[in-house]
């Protein structure tokens, strides 16, 4: 079995101008991703290799990430494929994963990261927000063959901020 936990980047700042890759995490960005890495510890398993997108919003994401699930920043491994804003390219990546990891945790972009969870499970969101985390088992145990998956948790930060009427 695969499990697949994929968090699009946390809100970034469109306050100075700056090209789309190098835009950091706004402060309610940087509040989201606090609220969710410290509300999703006790669904990650005890091994995953932590994967991220190149650009500076998802990488201070997994960063923050990192830091509140107590992971040392450099078990992060940085990938321009996954820079993109589509499914295909976002599929091909995860497929690419060795075998030998059977949970990935990936920090993407939309809508690239909507779209694959559509397709690779019986949901049916129109938009996956920032900072959203989708938790998906696959019952196939080779990342190439992955289809059908079952998701075990979702979890984005209005749900959190209304449950602690933040």
């Amino acid at each position: 079995m695969k499990q697949l936990i994929i968090i699009r980047h946390a809100k970034s700042s469109w306050e100075t101008a700056s090209k789309d890759r190098e835009r950091p995490l706004s402060v309610r960005g940087i509040q989201d991703a606090h609220l969710i890495s410290s509300n999703c510890c006790e669904l990650l398993p005890k091994s995953f290799v932590f994967w991220s997108s190149t650009a500076k919003r998802a990488s201070e994401t997994a960063i923050i990430f990192a830091q509140n699930l107590s992971c040392p920043e450099d078990s992060i491994i940085y990938k321009d494929v996954l820079y993109t804003f589509d499914e295909k390219q976002l599929e091909k990546a995860i497929k690419s994963c060795n075998d030998q990891f059977d949970n990935l945790i990936i920090f993407g972009h939309n809508p690239a990261i909507t779209n694959f969870v559509n397709k690779f499970t019986d949901a049916a969101y129109d938009n996956i927000p920032t900072c959203g985390f989708v938790a998906i088992n696959f019952e196939q145990t080779r990342w190439q063959e992955i289809s059908n998956g079952e998701i075990q948790k979702v979890i984005f930060p209005k749900d959190l901020k209304n449950e602690h009427n933040v």
